[in-house]
């Protein structure tokens, strides 16, 4: 895939997420998550879910309050808000939705957070040079950012990361068995213009030679399976409504691409997974080792 230009990437966005807000809402959750849920009850709803992904993520880049999170393709603002009202940081998220960053502003004045959280549509390479960064996540932004481009992103991420701080990576992977087929041309042509999935080994190679420790991999195939399924089941569920706000033809596609995808996660063509990272030979990290005691134990969010 040839390099991404900034306005070709900002149409092929507009393309998927600018469909209508009005139309994610009839198949997400209150609000709006639109990446893998986290299923600590494997037959649990939707709506707790996604609230215990926004909350493993946040444990895992272990906010304290006051700190700086930026949240890169942050879609409906979901994670940033989610930071800043439960672990009491600075969230900046940024995307190239018009339509989502006009939904996440108005939510942020609602929630009275305006003071330590914003959204910006801007494109995360345009971010002011000397902007530095406590903690940094891009959950379902690699899928678009194009695999000849992965140096200059993961590369343009960690310039941006404070010494000390941690970086969360959570995105869609491939198998090595991934070919262009009439699924893919269908998803590429009619779904995600600019997709484009390399597989896990592959990644981490490329964060690594961008700089990056790798600090925790977590593969949750099986809860994007989930995700997609219960996605398909609301969807069906408000037909009617979605032909009428979108038509047809968009409506069936929307269906079909998330049916697909549930069947492509439960057979494991493709994966999805959280990779955690800082910077390789940080000067600003002692010599405490690392568990995953924070993620497992109670703790009272501010």
């Amino acid at each position: 895939m040839s390099a991404r230009r900034p306005d070709r990437d900002a149409k092929a966005i507009a393309h998927h997420y600018d469909v209508s807000n009005e139309f994610y809402e009839l198949f997400l959750d209150p609000l709006m998550v639109y990446t893998c849920a986290y299923y600590r009850d494997p037959d649990g709803k939707l709506e707790q879910a996604q609230q215990d992904k926004l909350d493993l993520v946040c444990r895992k880049l272990q906010l304290r309050p006051g700190e700086s999170l930026l949240d890169i393709g942050c879609g409906w603002g979901s994670l940033a808000i989610w930071a800043s009202q439960h672990y009491g940081v600075r969230a900046h998220g940024v995307t190239l939705s018009q339509a989502q960053a006009d939904y996440a502003t108005a939510r942020i004045r609602r929630e009275g957070l305006h003071d330590r959280c914003r959204v910006e549509h801007l494109d995360y390479r345009d971010l002011a040079a000397e902007l530095k960064y406590d903690k940094i996540a891009a959950v379902g932004v690699i899928e678009h950012v194009g695999i000849p481009n992965y140096p200059a992103f993961f590369g343009g991420v960690r310039a941006r990361l404070k010494d000390g701080g941690l970086y969360l990576n959570h995105g869609i992977v491939h198998d090595f068995h991934w070919k262009f087929t009439s699924q893919t041309e269908f998803l590429y042509r009619h779904v995600f213009p600019n997709g484009d999935l390399a597989g896990l080994s592959q990644t981490l190679t490329e964060m690594e030679r961008a700089g990056w420790e790798i600090m925790d991999v977590d593969g949750l195939r099986l809860h994007y399976a989930r995700t997609c399924r219960h996605w398909v089941e609301r969807l069906s569920a408000r037909a009617d409504e979605a032909r009428a706000l979108v038509g047809e033809r968009t409506y069936r596609t929307w269906l079909l691409y998330m049916t697909c995808s549930a069947v492509a996660f439960e057979n494991g063509s493709i994966g999805l997974y959280q990779v955690l990272m800082r910077k390789h030979r940080d000067p600003a990290v002692g010599h405490a080792p690392h568990t995953r005691e924070h993620l497992y134990s109670e703790r009272e969010r501010t």
